[in-house]
């Protein structure tokens, strides 16, 4: 490939492997990066409430919208197969009042196999955790577990970014720079960049994020993510060949359908009733 490459795993599939775990290895980082991210959380809060059934949350994480589910009256079954964010998960439940413990069941695991052995009326795949399904093998897999957890009727509703050719465009070689921040783990001062990289056959978009702390450039280091980029008509037809039915798509986490600007969309689905 042209320009700057990003540091190449022995495998295509550890490449992956690395892509989908790297950023989740660090969750004081990862609260300080999306402590301003909220709307997902009251739009998912608020879903639960209508729903009123227990949850089921697919890369759940250390909690940042399993808490407020449970915080709101809700059973949450959360998966995830970070220990490092489950452990946090864990930490973090200790200082929650005795009801919201007991209303949060946490299981590590792989979301395409992992089997709980219960149903429930909403089953959430919350914060492009879908991305980290890179090929059609891997999300029939996911979406037969989805099945499976479903009650009767229950609600699949899942989010994702819509992919912008923009970003996909960006040269490899070429540094992005944020402002800098004091790392909650370090507690030094970071110069913090991003590169992008874009594989079209694949449709997996690699970041390579920098964090060079200032004055010591040696000790640098680069957490890679790697998402799937999944077109909403391609999704449309996953969905539909895999058992599901879209019964509404939302824009950004308003109520608003989508229209040319939309961010992230986020998809209602219920199992397809056989003909």
């Amino acid at each position: 490939m042209k320009g700057h490459p990003r540091p190449r795993a022995r495998s295509k599939d550890l490449e992956l492997e690395i892509g989908s775990t790297a950023h989740f290895e660090d969750p004081a980082y990862y609260t300080t990066a999306y402590k301003r991210r909220s709307a997902d959380i009251y739009y998912y809060a608020e879903l639960a409430v209508e729903v009123g059934r227990p949850v089921l949350e697919y890369g759940c994480g250390n909690g940042r919208i399993t808490l407020p589910l449970a915080r709101a009256g809700l059973e949450v079954a959360g998966i995830d197969r970070s220990p490092a964010m489950l452990g946090d998960l864990r930490r973090r439940l200790r200082d929650e009042p005795a009801g919201v413990r007991e209303r949060v069941k946490i299981y590590r695991g792989d979301m395409r196999a992992k089997r709980l052995g219960q149903r429930f009326g909403l089953v959430l795949c919350t914060f492009n955790t879908l991305l980290h399904l890179y090929s059609r093998e891997d999300i029939e897999q996911f979406l037969a577990r989805v099945r499976a957890h479903l009650e009767p009727r229950g609600r699949f509703v899942f989010d994702v970014t819509i992919p912008d050719p923009a970003e996909l465009c960006r040269r490899p070689e070429r540094a992005y720079f944020a402002p800098r921040f004091r790392h909650p783990t370090t507690g030094g001062l970071i110069r913090y960049s991003e590169r992008f990289d874009y594989e079209p056959l694949s449709q997996v978009l690699y970041v390579n994020m920098h964090f060079e702390p200032q004055g010591r450039p040696g000790e640098a280091w680069s957490t890679p993510l790697a998402h799937r980029q999944y077109f909403p008509r391609e999704l449309e037809a996953l969905l539909h060949y895999n058992g599901f039915r879209i019964s509404t798509v939302h824009a950004d986490f308003t109520h608003d359908p989508p229209d040319r600007s939309v961010g992230t969309l986020i998809y209602h689905c219920v199992v397809a009733t056989r003909r």
